[in-house]
């Protein structure tokens, strides 16, 4: 068995319910191989930080299993060698404005019996983040550089990114999706991240998990999304000629009706005069949420 083929993470029938919401993840499960890239895409509120939060420990799940390096998680503690192998940053900034990169530095290396401070310096010229200068100076952009140089710096085997290139300019978001790539050569290593930039996860994610209201719609490699499913614009009575089993979602609009299908060459072959057009992330979220099934 080759590394991508073994899971660095693989989460089963999660369940977790707020009862003041009402809000509820309804089964979640997904699997991530080693080596890889996982794109966990949903709208706000579909259940991804939520989800995130289980897997991390600072949310007690309900229900279901939770594996990290093939060891089952229990509880909400996932335990200090869990911990060493994770690396974990946020949209948000979680370092207080009056530190440095520098004293923040200083702070790891006390956290992490593998912090590396010649690494995270790498990282901080890489990303032109000043050592000296306090985090409440920075930019959104520079804050999102400065979390992830942070996550990286440990020598952890899985890192899990929650937006963190969304207050990015382009050119600063291809460098970090460069550094994405860069990480997971070493075929030991993997990443999640949910973003809502698909564009993003259609260049670096070997794998996209789509989520909707706690519950997930489809989780498949990025290159059968991206070559093998497609969407068919046709007319009802078209429609009417697809049998049931050959249709993903669909979508009713005024004269035509948009139609997702899991394999493009299979319905070329059995339905002749269709329209079938390739499909971004973009389309395949649209349909899965909006669409019926």
């Amino acid at each position: 068995m080759n590394s991508k083929e073994k899971s660095i993470l693989e989460v089963r029938n999660l369940k977790k319910t707020f009862s003041k919401s009402g809000f509820s993840l309804d089964e979640v499960s997904f699997s991530l191989p080693c080596g890889s890239i996982m794109g966990f895409v949903g709208e706000n509120g579909a259940g991804k930080t939520t989800t995130i939060g289980c897997i991390l420990g600072t949310l007690k799940k309900d229900g279901g299993t939770i594996k990290l390096f093939g060891k089952e998680i229990s509880g909400d503690d996932i335990g200090t060698d869990i911990k060493e192998q994770l690396g974990v940053a946020y949209d948000a900034s979680n370092f207080s404005g009056d530190l440095t990169p520098q004293r923040i530095s200083k702070i790891m290396r006390g956290i992490y019996k593998q912090w590396d401070n010649d690494v995270f310096t790498h990282y901080l010229e890489k990303l032109h983040l000043p050592q000296k200068q306090k985090v409440s100076t920075f930019s959104k952009g520079m804050t999102m550089k400065l979390a992830f140089a942070v996550a990286v710096s440990h020598s952890p085997k899985l890192l899990i990114l929650d937006e963190v290139t969304s207050g990015l300019d382009p050119i600063a978001r291809d460098e970090m999706l460069d550094m994405f790539l860069d990480f997971v050569q070493d075929e030991t290593r993997s990443i999640f991240i949910s973003s809502h930039i698909t564009s993003d996860l259609e260049k670096i994610a070997d794998y996209i998990t789509f989520i909707h209201n706690g519950r997930v719609l489809l989780s498949v490699s990025t290159d059968d999304l991206l070559y093998k499913y497609g969407i068919v614009r046709c007319k009802t009575k078209q429609f009417a000629q697809i049998d049931k089993e050959d249709i993903v979602s669909y979508i009713k609009k005024d004269y035509q009706v948009d139609v997702l299908v899991s394999d493009i060459e299979y319905i070329k072959q059995k339905y002749n005069g269709l329209i079938i057009d390739n499909a971004t992330i973009d389309n395949i979220l649209l349909l899965l949420v909006k669409g019926s099934r």
